[in-house]
């Protein structure tokens, strides 16, 4: 389904069921998030809000995609597999054999088809070009500044056009933007993204880099340029194909080489001059729950604001997950799953990445096994495929394992591996928004084998007896550094506990795994997750996110026989020698949540809903975005 523009999807939401307008006056400083938060981490999503009344001109849309339904909806489907069925239709009918003049004549109203996907240049003005400011300036949208610690405002749901210099083809990618003045802000896009390459083109040519961004119209957009598509495919035609009607674009006004959806909400034009002096950027309250630390970035000087007229302001919130982020990705799991399969990975049946690894840092996939070493094959593939070499931990498991059922998962797994020889350690190319890297996007990867084994690929190990439960009590009282143990998935069958432990010296953790893997209850004890000691290990949902961001697992793990552990604590350069500033974990101010506490009842939003900050104020290092003891 064609969306007109954003008022006629947040009409859509309104008539599910699927909105709550916000009348009162909130604050597009702090205040948005901490409401939106709650709501985002309330049952299946909440709803999708509008904030009618921030001080400014423009409403504000936020957490329009944040559950399954909504998503579904903006795409058009009942269910996120229908695409990547459709998908794999295409693909097998484009490339089965064409035997004769009649298999050719069948392929013409698919061709025909395709040709209606593709984006189109209208002539004259579009929707989005109905209002043209006189002075642009941004301080006139309501750019939210989201978290305590953020650098300042930023736009974060903006649809952002770049072109390659020599040869024209456009990329429309998600970068947010810290606003620094009326018509300035930074432009974060990282190395690897193709926005950066186009960027180092124009820098070798010594010219100006036009770049236009949107703000709103069809929410296919937000999504299409969040997707992890191939270079030099154009995401307007993956728009297209999910939407079934073609985009239509219009130039830019003061950049004409741009062109933008004729029925955005909003256009922001300008340019980055690749000779100029970048500017400090951030911090940023990231999609991984840990503010994303400063550095610098190309500086975007606006030409031009034009918008509807009755534009509405979309946004978003990132952090400590669920957010609405995490059902972008469930989106691009479900769609991108057959174009992997089709082209990389034939024996690949299902993927799932657990929102506490926050896309990449935890991939499950699921393989029709038929040889051995399948697994590493598959490892290899995936590690070269795209956005997945940003992978930190690849699990690997059969065809008949239930993924989505995490307790049967790892129960299945764990009756599965000898961590001496069913783990592979890699490293290379990882997001820069991994803080654990010793070095900045660059890192270990590891997978874990939880297939069944051939025979080729066992090894004679002595003959396990069931898991002993430990002495938790006692574990404690011997070792005074471990604060916590839990011990609740040994009676499952899963063989792995997960302690949290104080840091005070250096080489701590190695010895602590000696000495526990020396115990004769430890036996049968396959792994063992080290967290820091202000982290509730009894919640292994939160405990599993802030052990996959601090881990990087070839330089943090210790093999003993056939146990392992790995560090997931933070890195200091007192304990670990790590170099990098660490950064810190993103809540809301007591101040802040006071407000909307007293302000809740006001709102419209039903029963109230306390901050899930609170459960983490406890965990935070000082009150930077930056770790700045030692």
């Amino acid at each position: 389904m064609a969306f007109k523009h954003l008022r006629h999807f947040i009409e859509t939401l309104e008539s599910a069921g699927e909105l709550s307008r916000i009348k009162y006056y909130v604050n597009p400083k702090l205040e948005i998030t901490e409401i939106t938060d709650r709501i985002s981490k309330s049952q299946d999503g909440g709803k999708a809000l509008l904030f009618e009344n921030t001080g400014y001109d423009f409403p504000l849309l936020i957490n329009a995609l944040g559950n399954n339904k909504r998503m579904c909806m903006a795409l058009g489907v009942n269910d996120l597999n229908d695409i990547a069925v459709e998908i794999e239709g295409l693909f097998k009918l484009l490339t089965k054999p064409k035997e004769n003049l009649l298999d050719k004549i069948s392929l013409l109203p698919k061709l025909n088809q395709f040709a209606s996907w593709m984006p189109r240049v209208t002539s004259g003005k579009g929707a989005c070009q109905e209002v043209i400011m006189e002075e642009p300036d941004l301080y006139k949208l309501p750019v939210m500044q989201c978290w305590p610690q953020d650098g300042g405002p930023f736009i974060t749901l903006p649809v952002i056009h770049t072109k390659d210099p020599n040869t024209g083809i456009r990329n429309v990618g998600m970068y947010r933007m810290q606003v620094f003045t009326k018509n300035m802000t930074g432009m974060h896009w990282h190395k690897h993204k193709v926005s950066a390459r186009h960027f180092n083109e124009y820098k070798k040519l010594n010219k100006r880099m036009p770049v236009a961004v949107s703000l709103g119209g069809d929410p296919v957009y937000t999504y299409a340029a969040t997707a992890p598509l191939p270079d030099n495919v154009d995401e307007y035609m993956l728009a297209g194909f999910i939407r079934k009607k073609k985009v239509e674009l219009v130039r830019c006004l003061t950049q004409p080489e741009m062109e933008v959806p004729a029925d955005a909400d909003i256009v922001i034009e300008g340019y980055v001059d690749p000779e100029e002096e970048m500017i400090w950027e951030g911090p940023f309250g990231d999609h991984t729950g840990y503010y994303s630390l400063p550095d610098w970035y190309p500086r975007f000087h606006v030409t031009c604001i034009t918008h509807r007229k009755e534009a509405v302001y979309p946004s978003t919130i990132v952090g400590i997950p669920p957010e609405e982020d995490a059902w972008i990705g469930k989106a691009t799991e479900r769609i991108f799953l057959a174009p992997i399969k089709m082209t990389l990975i034939p024996e690949i049946v299902d993927m799932e990445m657990p929102v506490e690894g926050v896309f990449h840092n935890l991939v499950i996939a699921k393989i029709k096994k038929e040889y051995p070493g399948q697994a590493q094959k598959v490892m290899n593939a995936m590690w070269g495929a795209g956005q997945m070499m940003f992978n930190k931990i690849l699990v690997v498991v059969d065809e008949n394992a239930d993924i989505r059922n995490y307790e049967n998962l790892a129960r299945c797994v764990f009756q599965n591996i000898n961590p001496a020889t069913d783990i592979y350690f890699s490293q290379g190319p990882m997001d820069v928004l991994d803080h654990s890297c010793s070095k900045l996007g660059f890192g270990g990867k590891m997978c874990i084998d939880g297939t069944t084994k051939f025979e080729e690929e066992k090894i004679p190990t002595p003959q396990q007896s069931d898991i002993r439960g430990i002495d938790k009590e006692k574990c404690i009282k011997v070792f005074p550094e471990v604060q916590d143990i839990n011990v609740s998935l040994l009676p499952k069958g899963i063989s792995c506990l997960l302690i949290s432990i104080e840091k005070n010296r250096k080489g701590l953790v190695a010895d602590l795994t000696r000495q526990l893997f020396a115990l004769n209850e430890m036996e049968n004890i396959k792994m063992i997750l080290f967290v820091e000691h202000s982290v509730d290990v009894q919640d292994i949902g939160s405990a599993l996110w802030r052990f996959c961001n601090n881990l990087d697992p070839k330089r943090d793990h210790l093999m003993i026989d056939n146990h392992i552990a790995f560090d997931g604590t933070r890195k200091t350069k007192e304990y670990d020698d790590f170099g990098r500033d660490w950064p810190n974990i993103i809540i809301s101010d007591k101040e802040t949540i006071r407000v909307i506490d007293e302000k809740w009842s006001s709102l419209g939003l039903g029963d109230f809903i306390p901050s899930p900050s609170l459960k983490y104020q406890g965990q935070l290092y000082g009150n930077g975005a930056a770790v700045s003891d030692k």
